[in-house]
């Protein structure tokens, strides 16, 4: 596909602030060196000497830092250095102990005993197992309106009689239609459940498989054994929050992140925030009620929040910053193989465009042309320019959702396992061709699928005045992908079709994706463990991250009756996913997430472009900083010269 879009789009790395994770798999790190005849591009840059201090930028202001309600790798970097669960990862990427120095895991692999360390919290108070069993209730519960609180989901046995809430427990379809009905109005959650039920749900009484059996003995009995369940011991909506301070911040249960809002929140993990000045910065110190704070040689970490790359860059050159995660795209070519500060890591995750099934924009149509016109959308765009022009570093271009490089938990690579598979694709390992030599069958197709939705071509192979196509694509702040939305809206003037770009800061973005407030945008989800069950239960009706609006009614938000042109029978969706999580069958578990993946796929609603890698900078005098696979940045073990 050719491209008139110049130096314009050259704007900035694409480093996009996405669901957020950790995972076994270990994460490699690495850069060019400096060739003998090239002169280093890091020669410029000024070396920053406060050995006590390290200067970061991740993104601009983090949308939340109560570890239950994030859902962004900005986030969940704050929360593995200013927290820590059960267990953590190391430099290598593997599990190792965390507060459980130890656990035992019976025959069957349905309970596991953790043995803690002694540790306390950043107030000096005792850290016990209770901690834990009143976290993950919280994590689990409802009323707390967690992001992930369907990873519980199927995990650990829950409270029938606290399960009669939904959801939201603020509002019940059924019950507000069955009060239209009969002329009532419909007003509080009380009318609705029963009293036992609410009383389960404010008790925090969620989860009947995790017990304290002493201060210092956690049993966690799950439904069904779980390959990647200690994957999550080190996963922050499973790490522990201070009950206390919740609570006394938010005593009648309305505001649950309003203990995390303000700097001096009280966490248990090797550094502590300090100091917050909103949407500027953030200082976060030395926790010395860390249980390994002897391991700790960096006193302060200070943030730069910002989402402009050009200032970040250049507050880097000028020695401002030690470490920052997003490169402008036109200085990569001045880092790439030839700078020794300049570093790309492995990470399993996907960056795609995402639809609202809901959108008026297919309004009228059916859902098979619905699904044709998103297919069509998906086949227009041009993976190459984006992955070579604005990315540059390595990324490769996407067909399938569930990203290269993810195991199946079947001792494969999910995205190779043609075993007991094969791709609708049967060409390739992929739903579609999206190589440059393709394009013009793709358009061809593309054409063919809009006409199957009573879209009308002219001779030229444009787009009828009498039927136009055009959308809105929302993005975050952040040139690159702002860059990304510019290729596409260029794409889809090959047909006709116009597309608005509209740009949100960060926390604006994401609230207005999560409630369905937009009809095309640009999404992104780095995998949170090794499993592709993470990038297929993100999906289903009741989940805090389905911003694709699967299952819901538009005007509740909640599940119920759908548009005509939406999927239909999402269910049937929610039922595999929940029979996945059962199967203890391994290789018939790795078939039915193929279904689901093919399930989803279908939809045409998620649309992947390129599979994640990570390009970050580090100043030649910084050392120990390790990351994982799924974007992680430890800073805890971190070093730092005068030269």
């Amino acid at each position: 596909m050719k491209k008139l879009m110049a130096s314009a789009l050259a704007a900035a790395m694409v480093v996009s602030l996405v669901g957020c994770g950790g995972n076994n798999t270990t994460s490699t790190s690495e850069s060019g060196s400096a060739a003998a005849t090239t002169e280093s591009a890091s020669a410029t840059s000024v070396l920053n000497t406060d050995t006590s201090t390290l200067y970061i930028n991740l993104a601009s202001e983090p949308d939340r830092l109560d570890p239950h309600l994030n859902s962004t790798v900005d986030g969940a970097v704050l929360a593995v250095n200013s927290f820590v669960g059960l267990l953590t990862y190391d430099e290598n990427g593997q599990l190792v102990p965390g507060v459980a120095e130890s656990y035992d895991v019976s025959e069957d692999g349905m309970t596991y005993t953790f043995h803690l360390r002694q540790s306390k919290w950043s107030d000096g108070t005792d850290l016990t197992a209770n901690d834990f069993v009143y976290s993950w209730n919280r994590a689990a519960n409802p009323m707390t309106a967690s992001d992930y609180s369907y990873l519980y989901d199927g995990l650990i046995a829950k409270n029938e009689v606290a399960n009669e809430m939904v959801a939201n427990p603020e509002y019940d379809a059924a019950a507000a239609e069955a009060a239209a009905a009969a002329g009532e109005e419909y007003t509080t959650p009380a009318e609705v459940y029963s009293d036992a039920a609410l009383a389960a749900q404010e008790a925090n009484e969620i989860l009947v498989g995790v017990e304290a059996t002493d201060d210092y003995t956690l049993t966690v009995t799950l439904v069904s054994p779980c390959p990647y369940f200690l994957s999550l011991c080190a996963f922050p909506t499973f790490y522990p929050v201070p009950q206390a301070s919740v609570e006394a911040a938010d005593p009648d249960g309305t505001n649950p992140g309003a203990w995390a809002l303000e700097a001096g929140f009280v966490s248990n993990g090797p550094y502590t925030c300090t100091a917050w000045s909103h949407d500027e910065s953030m200082t976060y110190t030395k926790n010395p009620n860390y249980y390994d704070a002897d391991s700790v040689n960096i006193e302060t970490l200070q943030f730069m929040l910002s989402a402009d790359d050009t200032a970040i860059y250049n507050a880097y050159m000028a020695g401002n910053l030690d470490f920052i995660d997003t490169i402008p795209t036109e200085e990569v070519p001045n880092h790439i193989d030839v700078d020794p500060e300049f570093y790309v890591a492995a990470n399993i995750g996907t960056y795609y465009v995402g639809f609202n099934v809901n959108s008026t924009l297919f309004e009228g149509k059916t859902p098979e042309q619905a699904n044709a016109i998103r297919e069509a959308i998906t086949l227009l765009i041009d993976r190459e320019y984006i992955v070579d022009t604005i990315g540059q570093t390595g990324q490769e271009v996407a067909n399938t959702f569930v990203p290269a490089g993810m195991s199946d938990s079947n001792g494969g690579e999910f995205r190779q396992n043609t075993d007991s598979y094969t791709y609708p694709d049967e060409e390739a390992v992929g739903y579609f061709d999206p190589s440059y030599d393709a394009y013009e069958e793709n358009l061809a197709k593309a054409i063919e699928l809009l006409e199957s939705a009573g879209y009308v071509f002219d001779d030229a192979g444009m787009l009828s005045a009498e039927t136009p196509l055009s959308f809105a694509y929302l993005t975050n702040e952040g040139a690159g992908n702002e860059a990304i939305g510019a290729a596409i809206q260029q794409d889809m003037a090959a047909i006709g079709a116009t597309v608005e770009i509209q740009t949100q800061t960060w926390n604006v973005f994401l609230n207005e994706r999560k409630a369905g407030n937009y009809d095309v945008c640009r999404q992104g989800w780095l995998a949170d463990f090794d499993d592709p069950i993470n990038m297929l239960e993100m999906w289903t009706t009741d989940s805090g991250n389905n911003d694709a609006q699967f299952g819901r009614d538009p005007a509740t938000g909640e599940a119920g009756t759908v548009p005509s042109y939406a999927p239909q029978n999402w269910s049937e969706y929610d039922e595999l996913i929940a029979e996945i999580k059962a199967e203890t069958d391994l290789t018939k578990r790795v078939a039915l997430m193929h279904q689901a993946e093919d399930m989803l796929m279908e939809t045409w609603a998620v649309v992947p472009l390129y599979y994640y890698n990570d390009p970050y900078m580090q100043k030649s005098n910084v050392e120990g900083v390790y990351t994982n696979a799924f974007g992680y940045k430890y800073f805890h073990h971190a070093t730092k010269t005068a030269a």
